[in-house]
């Protein structure tokens, strides 16, 4: 069986001295199936996570279907994929029932790649393929957007909106307007209603191009454009580790993608696919993961920003000034964990419409996924961009929760004043606002006009300080600078922090 060690005639382990072999179909004796998924994107996101479920999905017995994974830019190459028939490893690594495991599955459902650009004819045949059903893309967050240069006569189109206009106008073509030759568009870009957005632009294109009226009605009957909500933490291809996981498995492996076991899949649509696309079946017995098939994922986008991003953007910046530098060391300490736990299930979950279970459950998955001891998480890479960040992540919460009770909570309000420590400075250099944690310097990356502000007014009048911080109707709207008391408890906190320090302050009062 591939991947067993070699040895040689005197039963002597070869290792890393002889040539690994690479992963291969041939080695692995993959099954043919047909082609249902064209996915537009080879990336490591969507191989460890679509990709990863079809697969599973496919050894149940419940999908029957391969992938093609098509470059859709000019840059980059499929080589690395060629070499290795299309085959992979998946390695999960986090925790899982209470213990550290490891998780490897050579993807065996991808049955070949294609550039866009420099393959056209064969790029554009699976427009005409009969098995196909499914759109997969991740294109980036900048690349849903309607561009009206591209012409239909481009092969291909530069957008990948155009692409997908084109592509679905000549199946629409080659099937003579066929109700059942319509295909399922799954976007994963990280943009609000995806799905919904994408829509648009191929209808723009449409229009711009001067296509018939049929087309854009078989676009609605026979065509469904889904929006989806994704959660994995992917962490990529692990170069330091390569050659020890290359002799664990006994093969190599250029293309392995490394991730968390956490997953979760909200595909929203107003035509019910699960019966055709059964991914939520399939992750039934899945430990951490989930496919959810809605009408309405906003609920679910909600539990995810206020919950999983809402904790981050809390508790980062004073954990850092208390001494941490990454996620898993906030956990171990005692007193972040604690401050953590306390504005999710105390401030935020309170605030939001799924049921009381349903999120305590998803916050204790986060918790988990919070302690992964596979993933080193800089505080200061999450600390990025951190006004904006609680001005959409913290700050519902914050209003829902004076809404519902008529009182501050306390521990949103003191990740402001934590906050406003962490970007005090007086000094921009190479864009960046420079602080200091026990002496060392540190940078502060936001936006000009937010390192601009703490550069001209750290230093001030506190209960001033903190007065022109939250009215200021740029960083936060209107709302948060009328919140009675709010001026007074977060300069109250922001002095104690500058005259105590970080810990000392959170002790005595958390």
């Amino acid at each position: 069986m591939f991947g067993l060690r070699k040895y040689d005639e005197k039963g002597i382990y070869f290792g890393m001295e002889a040539k690994m072999e690479l992963l291969q179909t041939s080695k692995t004796g993959k099954k043919e199936r047909p082609i249902k998924v064209l996915q537009f994107g080879e990336g490591n996101f969507l191989r460890g996570f679509v990709d990863y479920m079809i697969d599973i999905a496919n050894e149940k017995g419940l999908f029957d279907g391969d992938i093609v994974l098509v470059k859709p830019i000019e840059f980059g190459s499929l080589a690395r994929f060629n070499n290795q028939e299309c085959q992979y490893t998946v390695s999960l690594r986090g925790i899982v029932d209470g213990k550290a495991t490891v998780m490897n599955r050579v993807i065996t459902s991808v049955a070949d790649t294609v550039a866009a650009h420099e393959e056209y004819e064969k790029y554009s045949n699976f427009a005409k393929l009969d098995t196909l059903r499914y759109i997969v893309s991740n294109t980036t967050e900048a690349g849903i957007v309607y561009d009206e240069s591209d012409k239909l006569e481009m092969n291909p189109p530069k957008s990948f909106p155009a692409k997908l206009a084109k592509f679905l106008y000549e199946r629409y073509k080659h099937f003579n307007g066929a109700l059942d030759k319509g295909l399922v568009m799954l976007p994963v870009e990280l943009i609000d209603d995806n799905g919904i957005h994408l829509r648009e632009c191929v209808l723009k294109q449409a229009d711009n191009w001067n296509l018939e009226e049929g087309f854009k009605k078989w676009l609605d009957d026979a065509c469904v454009f889904t929006s989806t909500l994704v959660d994995r933490i992917i962490t990529g291809y692990p170069k330091d580790e390569e050659e020890k996981l290359w002799e664990e498995w006994g093969y190599k492996d250029e293309l392995i993608v490394t991730g968390e076991p956490f997953a979760l899949w909200v595909i929203e649509s107003a035509k019910d696919i699960s019966g055709e696309l059964p991914l939520d079946k399939a992750m039934e017995d899945m430990s951490g993961m989930q496919v959810i098939f809605t009408d309405n994922q906003k609920p679910y986008k909600q539990r995810k920003v206020r919950i999983l991003n809402g904790a981050h953007t809390s508790f980062v910046l004073a954990s850092y000034l208390a001494g941490n530098d990454i996620v898993l060391e906030s956990m171990e300490d005692e007193l972040i964990f604690k401050f953590m736990k306390a504005t999710i299930f105390d401030e935020v979950i309170p605030t939001l419409t799924l049921p009381k279970q349903e999120l305590e459950d998803f916050a204790n998955a986060v918790i988990t996924r919070f302690n992964n001891p596979y993933v080193k998480h800089a505080l200061l890479a999450i600390s990025l961009n951190s006004v904006s960040k609680w001005r959409a992540r913290c700050m519902p919460s914050f209003l829902g929760y004076v809404e519902k009770t008529g009182k501050l909570p306390e521990h949103l309000t003191f990740s402001l004043a934590a906050l406003m420590a962490f970007y005090q400075g007086t000094e921009i250099r190479d864009k960046a606002l420079i602080g200091h944690r026990d002496g060392k310097e540190y940078q502060i990356m936001d936006d000009a006009a937010v390192l601009q502000f703490f550069a001209e007014n750290t230093g001030k009048d506190t209960k001033q300080f903190v007065s022109s911080f939250l009215s200021n109707t740029e960083f936060f709207g209107d709302e948060l600078g009328k919140t009675a008391g709010l001026v007074d408890a977060v300069s109250a906190y922001l002095d104690e922090i500058n005259e105590k320090g970080m810990r000392k302050t959170m002790e005595e009062h958390f």
